[in-house]
């Protein structure tokens, strides 16, 4: 029998191991990272939970005088009047405790309204799994987080993964082309667009967009949402930043690569400059790029005050704000912790991306 009929097995069955080794290693990663993360956003829950208390004034207090009587009742209502421990252990209660409930859910103690953001129907009975019930809004009772998040995360998450699609097909190409083409017109233009992008925030890129492409030639509606129209203008608003910056890290990143020594191996072995640049230079050159697209991307896709409202989308970065201005708790902390839950997901795929475009890294 040949050598090479007799090795072949055990070659199959040592990368079999290998393969297996790796994706146990990567699932243990990702659970720790799991773990990591309900630890971060406890941590987060806590604090933002602490200082929105430390602000002055009441949530119920409004440019009409109310009676102190009101906001005793109110504050009752709301389990306000309860130590602020217990506040936080029954907001979290509510959050994190799955509940089984009847077709029909009665009124909780925190409110009129007991919406969970998860519903899953049970079988044999007409009973319902629920969990997530991030409380009533304190500003407009008859709503509650959860149906914040349902009405306006959608449109704010599709008007973000069109921004970073902008984002990413500009700015990545951008950089290539200046760091390919080193102290040339090229390279001078591109990163003087990117300057321009970095220098020009969407408060001033905005209405110059609206105007010129909306009113002056009509080839896109101003404002809106709801067709594909009317998403061009501010997710190239919302992109277009972002771009320039991906850019110029894009062009120092390749530029450090391309002085590399294996890069030089390459070359000098006779390979085809496409395959160096593509297989080598570029994939090496795109660990800070991945780095800076996780924030990024949880921040585009949470919702952007600014471009909104310049372009009147009915998304959540308004809650971002007027929760604050109003001392609306609930939705403080609702929104809160949604940004950062996709900030520490994205930073997971992050790092899993890691040991895909450098094997040297490993989980």
């Amino acid at each position: 029998m040949c050598r090479a009929c007799v090795t072949q097995p055990g070659l199959s069955t040592g990368r079999s191991l290998s393969v297996i080794r790796k994706f146990i290693a990567m699932t243990a990663y990702i659970f720790r990272r799991i773990l990591a993360m309900f630890a971060v956003l406890l941590i987060v829950s806590i604090m933002t939970f602490t200082f929105m208390r430390l602000i002055p004034g009441s949530p119920f207090n409004r440019e009409r005088t109310v009676p102190d009587r009101v906001i005793q009742q109110l504050e009752a209502k709301y389990r306000l009047d309860q130590p602020v421990y217990m506040q936080y252990l029954n907001y979290m209660g509510d959050i994190i405790i799955p509940r089984i409930t009847p077709d029909r859910i009665p009124p909780g103690p925190g409110g009129s309204f007991q919406d969970y953001l998860i519903n899953i129907d049970l079988p044999g009975e007409d009973s319902h799994f629920r969990w997530m019930n991030f409380g009533p809004s304190y500003l407009t009772p008859n709503r509650t987080v959860n149906g914040i998040f349902k009405d306006h995360l959608p449109i704010s998450f599709n008007l973000g993964l069109a921004a970073m699609v902008v984002a990413v097909s500009i700015g990545i190409p951008a950089g290539m082309f200046a760091a390919l083409n080193r102290n040339t017109w090229i390279d001078y233009a591109s990163m003087a667009v990117a300057l321009i992008g970095v220098s020009v925030p969407v408060i001033v890129s905005g209405p110059i967009l609206r105007y010129v492409f909306g009113v002056q030639l009509g080839w896109v509606p101003p404002t809106g949402w709801g067709t594909p129209e009317q998403v061009i203008m501010p997710a190239f608003a919302l992109g277009f930043s972002s771009s320039a910056i991906l850019a110029r890290l894009t062009r120092a990143s390749l530029l450090q690569v391309l002085n590399e020594d294996f890069i030089r191996t390459a070359r000098s072995k006779g390979l085809a400059e496409r395959r160096v640049i593509i297989l080598h230079a570029l994939k090496n050159s795109m660990i800070p790029v991945v780095t800076i697209l996780g924030p990024l991307f949880a921040a585009l896709v949470t919702g952007s005050f600014v471009t909104e409202l310049i372009f009147g989308i009915p998304g959540m970065g308004e809650f971002f704000v007027s929760s604050i201005t109003n001392r609306d708790y609930p939705v403080i902390m609702g929104t809160t912790l949604l940004y950062a839950c996709f900030l520490v997901v994205a930073n997971l795929v992050v790092d899993l991306v890691y040991a895909i475009l450098d094997p040297r890294i490993t989980y």
